[in-house]
């Protein structure tokens, strides 16, 4: 029998944030689909003697999310070079953060998407941390010729980074963290993190051992821009160092790319250490000190995040998951489902509407697109309940004849035939003559003929 491998993989994730302008210049920070090289100064291109100033509300953005992961704010921080010599990088070297992130040690929980009892998967957050943004290497063919040109308006633009441990063994709980990773930036109103755009780009570093401890290898797959692609990089990566191992070779510390057209990973260039970066202290950026209070103000203004916003749905409206999961994704529509319901209460004839009817006009219907504003679709909502129902005792009583003039359909039903409560409930809409509450109708039926 075969040696089982383990996957032990870890996730860097890169978020361009949201703010006005760059993290250590006043040039607009709003660089997608500008004209190139229309938005740099001496600071971000990194001309001698231009010195950098920090945009403090990056900073607090980034501290935002660390306390969204639970994670332990430094009181005392600063930026450090990372030298490295690369086209995109016009001062040959990045500003970034080593060994005093403004955020370190946290973690936090996801529903874990391989368990059938909604039971919790913890992941650990080594460190987010703040850094600027490089240049974009455009690739052209001018006058016949393959040239590679730079775009420097990405370049210093305030790139917040979430390093988690290696503690990730499948696929399915690397997408599931990712995306709540995404939906946590909306909430928080710091960035878009839109993939398409490149404002949410990721990173996995993989190895594989028999136990499911780290190896002393790790190959870094680099810059992917959507799920979809990640899942399916960190496959072929996978299958490639099974290969390797199973034949008894080493496997190099490396960063690799993705070749979708050959769904196979390819080298792209041998994996520095820290050291390699000769990092230090930045000398024209001085050192970022909190206080306590300071991060307390921070944490007031954390709105409520989505997985604390499941919760309450579930125990507040009891509508199901799916509705739920389709709501809180878009921190507008759940607030817009719950103006409706505030609205709905405040209506002295309000017709029993429910919280289950309203999702379904949301999530179904798509009701919530045809009516922007709440209110316009409160009135539609009325508009529809309002009809002359049959009374509760009268459909308890047509329930009850309707059960026993179809015995036969109620013992199919009781064997596991669920199609026939459609017949059911139809034959009881024709005694009442189309007048008896759908729900009710439905509710009283089932009550009468589950075992």
């Amino acid at each position: 029998m075969k040696n089982k491998y383990i996957p032990v993989i870890g996730l860097e994730a890169h978020i361009e944030l949201a703010t006005k302008s760059k993290l250590f210049c006043g040039c607009s920070a709003d660089h997608f689909s500008k004209i190139p090289n229309t938005q740099v100064c001496p600071v971000c291109l990194g001309l001698p003697g231009a010195l950098p100033y920090v945009n403090y509300d990056a900073i607090i953005s980034t501290i935002k999310f660390g306390l969204a992961m639970n994670a332990k704010i430094n009181l005392f921080s600063k930026f450090d070079r990372k030298h490295y010599f690369y086209p995109d990088s016009p001062k040959g070297y990045q500003i970034s953060q080593y060994d005093i992130p403004f955020c370190q040690e946290g973690k936090f929980e996801i529903l874990n998407p391989k368990s059938e009892i909604n039971s919790k998967f913890e992941i650990k957050i080594r460190r987010v941390h703040l850094e600027e943004d490089t240049g974009k290497l455009v690739h052209q063919t001018i006058d016949g010729a393959q040239s590679s040109l730079i775009d420097f308006n990405r370049s210093s633009v305030p790139l917040m980074e979430i390093v988690t441990e290696p503690e990730f063994h499948d696929t399915q709980s690397i997408i599931s963290f990712l995306k709540e990773v995404q939906l946590i930036s909306r909430y928080l109103d710091i960035s878009n993190a839109d993939m398409e755009k490149g404002s949410m780009r990721l990173e996995a570093n993989i190895s594989l051992s028999n136990d499911g401890s780290l190896p002393n290898y790790k190959v870094e797959l680099k810059n992917i821009n959507s799920f979809r692609f990640l899942e399916k990089a960190i496959t072929a990566e996978l299958k490639r160092q099974e290969e390797l191992l199973r034949s008894g070779k080493r496997i190099a510390q490396e960063t690799r790319g993705y070749d979708e057209t050959k769904h196979t990973t390819f080298l792209q260039r041998v994996k520095e250490e820290a050291n390699d970066y000769r990092y230090f202290p930045d000398p024209d950026l001085p050192p970022v000190s909190f206080t306590e209070d300071q991060i307390s103000t921070v944490k007031d203004q954390i709105p409520e995040l989505p997985g604390d916003k499941r919760t309450r749905f579930e125990k507040d409206y009891g509508i199901s998951k799916d509705f739920i999961n389709i709501l809180v994704s878009d921190k507008v529509r759940s607030e817009y489902f719950e103006e409706v319901l505030r609205l709905v209460s405040l209506v002295q004839d309000n017709y029993g509407v429910s919280s289950k009817t309203v999702a379904d006009l949301m999530v179904n219907k798509k009701l919530d697109e045809k009516y922007p504003e709440p209110a316009g679709l409160v009135k539609r909502i009325l508009e529809i309940s309002n009809v002359q129902y049959a009374s509760d005792d009268d459909v308890e009583n047509v329930v009850k004849s309707v059960i026993i003039e179809n015995e036969k359909a109620v013992a199919d039903y009781q064997v596991g035939n669920g199609n026939v409560v459609g017949f059911l409930i139809g034959m009881v809409q024709k005694e009442l003559k189309g007048k008896g509450n759908p729900q009710l109708v439905r509710e009283k039926l089932l009550e009468r003929i589950q075992k």
